[in-house]
């Protein structure tokens, strides 16, 4: 048997990866595009190109500048870090329905924007941020130490369990005070329905940054959560340190919940959906499923607002609100399927 031979069907693949790549950024591209043009008035896909590269004045151009371009930032920033998100959480954790709401992530954040309307006099979108991103990062850490602790060290179980611990306390915790301080209520209710309406150019500066990092240290633990997937042993045998891996995994996966979780409240469906939709199309190789992840998450979240902006005219459905109605079908075939290869 020829090198060629032996070679071609490892070809094949790289091949179809790159081409399904390509595709996700038309795609993307494209749901960019629909982003800016629908609403609750219609604008030309001409006249937004025109807007984009040549400027204007028209009312048009306005909506386009002031409202959709930095909604759309947004959608693209939250989309990409939810997905690699959950991307490294599933991996992290060999948990197929890992999310950042699963391990408590979310609810930590949420529960810093609690405390900063209740007690700390914050009643911004962008004053939020920072008080999300420690909420996330005080939960993320409660977590992992609940989950190391005692004999084996934090296996799958103890970290599923630990974020199940820490996710009710903090919905305790954040239920008690919104009972007892009914202004607090209000506020948290418009950003605890996940949207991304609303959000300007300064909180799109704000969090970039830390997409980055997140996306960095991800990739990073590409190799780590290919070996991880193996078994522990297994990846010990290939000279991983899993502690290492974990840590991370658990860094990035904080620093990009905090990213999606403070700009837009706790938006379902994407960065649980997402990687198994990647999976599906490129295989187990994180090198592969956390780039495509990236192009796949922005594309959901900006169709699932489109959708949102034209369902119920002239109103709109929040962003959350429409991930999570399109997510039910997709998680009702997904276990169906689960169901029929057992």
């Amino acid at each position: 048997m020829s090198a060629a031979t032996i070679s071609s069907p490892r070809g094949a693949l790289i091949s179809r990866r790159i081409g399904l790549t390509a595709a996700a950024v038309v795609a993307l591209l494209l749901a960019v595009l629909l982003s800016l043009a629908v609403g609750a008035r219609q604008i030309a896909p001409t006249e937004v190109f025109d807007v984009l590269l040549y400027g204007g004045t028209s009312d048009a151009a306005e909506v386009v500048r002031s409202m959709r371009v930095p909604r759309t930032v947004i959608g693209l920033l939250v989309g990409a870090a939810l997905a690699l998100a959950g991307t490294v959480m599933q991996g992290v954790s060999r948990n197929p329905i890992a999310d950042p709401g699963v391990l408590g992530i979310s609810q930590g954040a949420a529960a810093g924007v609690v405390l900063a309307i209740a007690f700390g006099g914050v009643h911004t979108l962008n004053g939020y941020i920072w008080f999300a991103f420690l909420g996330a990062g005080v939960a993320s850490v409660a977590v992992y130490a609940v989950a190391s602790s005692g004999r084996g060290g934090a296996t799958p179980v103890k970290l599923a369990l630990a974020g199940a611990a820490v996710n009710a306390l903090l919905i305790s915790v954040i239920q008690g005070l919104l009972t007892t301080k009914s202004a607090t209520l209000e506020e948290f209710r418009f950003w605890q329905v996940g949207s991304i309406s609303g959000r300007n150019a300064e909180m799109a500066g704000q969090i970039w940054p830390f997409l980055v990092v997140g996306a960095v240290l991800a990739l990073a633990a590409a190799r780590g959560l290919d070996a991880l997937a193996l078994g522990e042993d297994v990846a010990k045998g290939l000279g991983q340190k899993v502690g290492t891996v974990r840590i991370l995994g658990g860094v990035a996966a904080t620093l990009l919940t905090g990213v999606g979780v403070s700009a837009a409240g706790p938006i379902a469906f994407v960065g649980l959906a997402v990687p198994h939709i990647t999976r599906a199309l490129v295989g187990t190789g994180h090198r592969w499923v956390l780039p495509l992840s990236a192009l796949l998450g922005p594309v959901v979240l900006l169709v699932s607002d489109v959708i949102g902006r034209i369902v119920v005219p002239p109103g709109e459905v929040p962003a959350g609100v429409m991930t999570a109605l399109i997510g039910v079908p997709f998680l009702i075939a997904m276990a169906r399927r689960k169901a029929v290869s057992a």
